[in-house]
C-alpha cells in the first residue's frame, strides 16, 4: 500500500510539472532534491575528513569553536549544516578538536541533536543541564594549546561570533580556558576558500548552467528588438533560476552600450539600480548573473550584440575589442602565483596591461561557499591602488575566483569609448590556473528576424 501511495505521489508531482520545466530540469542535468541532498552530505563529510585537519595543522589550532544561536548563523557553521538542517536549532556549539599525535579529529555538537550523520551530539542535557558546563568538561578534557573562534576585524566570513555568544563563553569559562582563546580567522578563511576535487567536479557541472541559461537569455528566443527591454531579461533570468528550482544570491542585471550614447561612469556601471531600456538592434548587451546550487555560487558576466538587418555577423570593431578584454584576463590570470598577494598581482597586471597600451580595471574576488567569498581580494572598481588587508592576504592554491575586470576600449566607429566587462570562474590549483568551465572568447551574435 505505502509504494502505490508513493508511487502516485511521484505521477502526481511529474505531471503537475509543465513539459517544459519538466524537460529544462532534464536538459540543464539538474539533480532532484534527494539527490542534491546526498551530494551535499557527501561533500561535506569529505571536507570534514580530508580538509580540515590538513587546515588545522596548518593553521596551528588544535580546537576550533564555533558557536551560533537559530536564525543567527555564523556564516561558516552555516556551510557546515547538513541537506536537512536549514539553521542552527537552539544555541549550537560545534568543537572540533585535533589530536595530530592520534591523527585523529573529533567532531562534537554541544547541542541536543547530532547534526547530521558528520557531527555527533556530545551534550546530555538530563544529566548536565547547563551547556556552558558541558561545553567547559568537553574543552578540560581534551586541553588543547589554543582555541580559536570566529572573530576578525577585517574578513566579514571569518567574524560570525557575535558579541552575546562571546561575553557568555568568557563569563562561564575558567581563565585556564579563556586564556587559551585566538582568532580563528587564518582557519576560517581557508576552509572557505579551498575547494576539494569533489566539489571542483559539481562547480564545474554549476559554472556550465550558468553559461547555458546566459546563451538562452541572449538569444532570439528571448529577445525581440524593439520590444524587449533590459528589465524583461532581468526577469527572464530570475524566472529561469526558479524553474529550474535553483536559486541566485544576487539580482541580475543587464545593460546597454550603443553607438549614440556615452559611456557610463564606474559607478553608474556598477550600480544594481540599471535604467530600464529597450532592446535594438546594433546594441552591445552586457549581463551579470550568477546561481546557487548545492551550497556553492557562480557569477559571470557576458556580452552579446543584436545583430542588424544588413549584418551577419558582429562587427569587426567589436571583436578586436573584446581581444582586449580576453588579453586583460590573460595578464592576470598568469600573474597569479601561489603565495603572491592580491595587491601585487593587481598592481603587476595593472602595470603590464598599461605598458601594452591597454586601460585596465581589475576587480577580482574569490568565489565559492560565497558569491563574494573569503580569500584573498584583487582589487576593487574603487581600489585600483590596492585593497587594505583584504588584498595583503596570499594566493592560496585549491581556491576559486571570479575573474572579474573590464578594459576600456576607443571605438572610432561609434566615435566614442566602449568598456568590455568579463567575469568568469577560475581555478587556481596547485601553481596553474584553468577556467572551470572555460570563458568568453567572442561577443554572442544575436540574429533577429
Amino acid at each position: 500500500m505505502f509504494k502505490r501511495i508513493v508511487l502516485v505521489t511521484l505521477l502526481v508531482f511529474v505531471f503537475s510539472c509543465s513539459d517544459k520545466e519538466f524537460a529544462d530540469k532534464q536538459s540543464y542535468e539538474i539533480l532532484p532534491e534527494i539527490e542534491r541532498a546526498k551530494v551535499k552530505d557527501e561533500l561535506l563529510e569529505d571536507r570534514f575528513t580530508n580538509l580540515l585537519p590538513e587546515l588545522m595543522d596548518k593553521t596551528g589550532l588544535d580546537m576550533w569553536l564555533l558557536i551560533s544561536r537559530e536564525y543567527n548563523e555564523d556564516p561558516i557553521l552555516k556551510t557546515m549544516l547538513p541537506a536537512t538542517w536549514l539553521n542552527a536549532r537552539r544555541r549550537t556549539i560545534i568543537v572540533f578538536y585535533r589530536d595530530k599525535t592520534k591523527d585523529t579529529l573529533e567532531r562534537l555538537a554541544v547541542a541536543r541533536y547530532d547534526i547530521g550523520k558528520s557531527i555527533k551530539s556530545a551534550w546530555n542535557k538530563e544529566e548536565e543541564p547547563n551547556q556552558w558546563r558541558a561545553l567547559e568538561k568537553i574543552i578540560a578534557e581534551r586541553n588543547p594549546e589554543k582555541i580559536g573562534l570566529n572573530y576578525s576585524t577585517h574578513f566579514a566570513l571569518a567574524d560570525g561570533l557575535v558579541k552575546t555568544d562571546f561575553d557568555e563563553l568568557k563569563a562561564n569559562m575558567p581563565e585556564s580556558i579563556t586564556s587559551k582563546i585566538v582568532s580563528a580567522e587564518k582557519l576560517g578563511i581557508a576552509l572557505i576558500e579551498t575547494r576539494t576535487e569533489k566539489e571542483m567536479e559539481l562547480f564545474r557541472k554549476l559554472v556550465k548552467i550558468t553559461h547555458d541559461i546566459i546563451d538562452e537569455a541572449f538569444s532570439a528566443k528571448t529577445i525581440t528588438p524593439g520590444k524587449t527591454s533590459t528589465e524583461d531579461l532581468v526577469w527572464f533570468l530570475r524566472q529561469k533560476v526558479t524553474d529550474l528550482g535553483l536559486e541566485t544570491w544576487f539580482h541580475p542585471t543587464i545593460d546597454i552600450q550603443r553607438s549614440n550614447e556615452a559611456l557610463k561612469s564606474h559607478i553608474e556601471s556598477f550600480s544594481k539600480s540599471k535604467p530600464t531600456e529597450i532592446i535594438q538592434k546594433g546594441d552591445l548587451l552586457h549581463c551579470d548573473f550568477g546561481i546557487t546550487y548545492i551550497g556553492l555560487n557562480t557569477d559571470c558576466q557576458q556580452h552579446a550584440y543584436v545583430l542588424k538587418d544588413d549584418e551577419n555577423e558582429v562587427p569587426q570593431f567589436l571583436k578586436e575589442a573584446f581581444k582586449k578584454g580576453n588579453r586583460v584576463q590573460d595578464i592576470l590570470t598568469e600573474n597569479m602565483k601561489a603565495g603572491k598577494t592580491g595587491n601585487e598581482i593587481l598592481l603587476a597586471s595593472l602595470a603590464q596591461g598599461k605598458k601594452e597600451g591597454l586601460r585596465p580595471s581589475i576587480y577580482t574576488h574569490p568565489l565559492g561557499k560565497y558569491g563574494h567569498s573569503a580569500g584573498t581580494t584583487i582589487g576593487m572598481w574603487d581600489s585600483q591602488g590596492g585593497v587594505p588587508f583584504n588584498g595583503d592576504y596570499p594566493l592560496q592554491k585549491n581556491t576559486a575566483y571570479a575573474i572579474e575586470l573590464n578594459t576600456t576600449v576607443t571605438i572610432n566607429e561609434w566615435n566614442k569609448d566602449i568598456r568590455i566587462m568579463l567575469e568568469e570562474a577560475g581555478y587556481f590549483g596547485d601553481g596553474t590556473f584553468e577556467y572551470v568551465n572555460e570563458r568568453q572568447t567572442a561577443i554572442k551574435p544575436i540574429k533577429t528576424n
